[in-house]
């Protein structure tokens, strides 16, 4: 039986992904993602932007010093410094990749660059050569691909690779394409680019019309060999096209696709709850592969048919991308290694401090509950990864609240060795009590926009995680909170954005570079 055409995963959450309005990652959250996408098994990361600002730069340099397994990229604009700074970063990589990008359509060329044909020509080749001269695995994106007209992509693509790239990415950057429109864009560049063989097609689909799944496949079947997709799908405006959506479909259909890809399926779920968990973004309950309905059945028609024979209803197998059959269920006579053991089947890769941080937790909370289930497992991993002990926590509240009353709250916070209290009558009820003393205690005055609560697992006794979403100064922040206590879970969770608020005014000069979305 014939091999199927290999079909390499490019990966960039951690950089198109995390544009996300309110889905910033710092340091920590990121290089959780990172090994989660190597143990996923992708063939490549797109770690950040390096010139964008320092908190990128150093993103980018910690994973490509640390991470194996994958190459790790970094992207560039086609200029001397935004390719010396992905250099710098990048150079410890086992991989390294540089990606530089330069839009080519009519309409970029006129409004946004003011440069004529051969003026991008000119600089797509120079800022290739550029990135040659560090290393060889270089990639080239002309943006805009989908509206460029097709004689000068042809003109581009071929330019491009005789400067030296190895990869040429076709990027539908505002979700335009329908996927006969990316089909064919892809199969005239196979025809009539005389040098294509010397490089992989690869395709960057946004999710603009619902189509970047779509219009990703419709590349790969006519001659892409590499798919840019984001884990759940996340990034600017609509998203990108969903990793394992895609993937699945080139593995469930492989019959028709004959490609396929070396993902490890069994970790979809477990990446994708991380990738939530971290970014705040929740998938929804019906989402293809990974959502909670994906695999459930109501209707009774189905259910006969799935009882009498699962294929009747089902065309993938839960367990194939990481279902599990059975949640493990732990309890307060748990010890440490049962706790790492189902840690590191969750996807998560803790140090022995993190892990003893975790374990102490796990044990206060088998007190207040009976059974422990996976989601909490996650729960409090992700908090620990959240977690900014040297700034602000919270010590204790206490409210009092009833109808047509004006809530009251004594609040005591911990800001490093010291402990701080506020009592206040204010708000509208207890939780924006709660809030409002914080903005007093911290003196930072926010506009909270998204606020959201939900249950951890099942039961009268399930954690409450709890998202919000503040403005501060025009830019979003997103924090996360886990607790029993609903109140204290909205509490945690207004304290883990005001911190993150905290710590990016520490680094005044982490402004993003302009065009920093890569516009890809």
């Amino acid at each position: 039986m014939a091999a199927k055409r290999p079909i390499k995963i490019f990966d960039t959450t951690l950089r198109d992904g995390e544009q996300s309005p309110g889905a910033s990652m710092n340091l920590t959250e990121k290089m959780e993602i990172a090994h989660a996408l190597v143990d996923l098994g992708v063939d490549i990361i797109e770690a950040g932007f390096p010139i964008a600002s320092p908190g990128d730069f150093e993103a980018v340099r910690e994973i490509a010093q640390s991470i194996r397994g994958a190459q790790i990229c970094g992207l560039a604009r086609c200029n001397d410094a935004d390719i010396d700074r992905a250099w710098e970063a990048l150079k410890h990589a086992e991989n390294p990749r540089i990606h530089v990008f330069l839009a080519t359509s009519a309409i970029h060329r006129e409004f946004k660059l003011k440069m004529d044909k051969n003026e991008i020509l000119e600089r797509a080749v120079y800022g290739v050569r550029r990135a040659v001269g560090y290393c060889d695995n270089v990639e080239f994106s002309p943006e805009d691909a989908a509206r460029t007209e097709l004689d000068f992509l042809c003109q581009v693509v071929e330019a491009a690779i005789h400067a030296g790239a190895t990869t040429v990415n076709i990027p539908d950057t505002v979700g335009y394409a329908t996927p006969a429109h990316m089909g064919r864009v892809i199969r005239t560049l196979v025809e009539r680019v005389p040098n294509i063989d010397r490089a992989v097609i690869s395709v960057h689909c946004h999710n603009d019309l619902g189509l970047a799944v779509a219009n990703s496949l419709a590349g790969v079947e006519n001659g892409a060999g590499q798919i840019e997709c984001t884990i759940n799908g996340i990034g600017e405006r609509a998203g990108n096209c969903s990793l394992e959506e895609v993937v699945m479909a080139l593995r469930t259909r492989g019959d028709y696709s004959d490609a396929d890809t070396a993902i490890n399926t069994q970790r979809l779920v477990p990446t994708s709850r991380l990738v939530a968990n971290v970014s705040g973004i929740q998938v929804q309950r019906n989402k293809a592969i990974v959502g909670r309905n994906a695999f459930a059945h109501e209707a009774g028609i189905h259910q006969d048919g799935m009882l009498k024979e699962r294929r009747t209803y089902e065309i993938m197998r839960p367990e194939d991308v990481g279902f599990a059959k059975t949640d493990l269920v732990l309890g307060k006579h748990s010890g440490r290694a049962a706790l790492a053991d189902r840690a590191k089947a969750l996807g998560y890769h803790l140090t022995g401090e993190q892990l003893q941080s975790v374990f102490e937790e796990f044990k206060i909370l088998a007190d207040k509950k009976k059974e422990i289930y996976d989601a909490d497992i996650a729960a409090l991993i992700d908090q620990r990864i959240h977690d900014f002990s040297e700034l602000w926590s919270v010590v204790s509240y206490q409210l009092a609240a009833g109808t047509g009353q004006t809530p009251s709250v004594t609040l005591t916070l911990r800001h490093g060795s010291e402990e701080v209290s506020e009592q206040m009558a204010c708000g509208d009820g207890p939780i924006d009590a709660i809030f409002l003393a914080i903005e007093k205690l911290t003196q930072v005055t926010v506009a909270c926009r998204d606020f959201r609560v939900q249950a951890v697992t099942v039961g009268k006794d399930a954690q409450a995680e709890v998202n919000v979403e503040l403005d501060y100064h025009g830019k979003l922040y997103r924090g996360r909170g886990v607790s029993t206590d609903s109140v204290e879970a909205s509490a945690k969770a207004f304290l883990n954005a005001i911190n993150r608020i905290i710590g990016a005014s520490r680094h005044t000069a982490e402004e993003p570079a302009a065009a920093a979305s890569g516009g890809k």
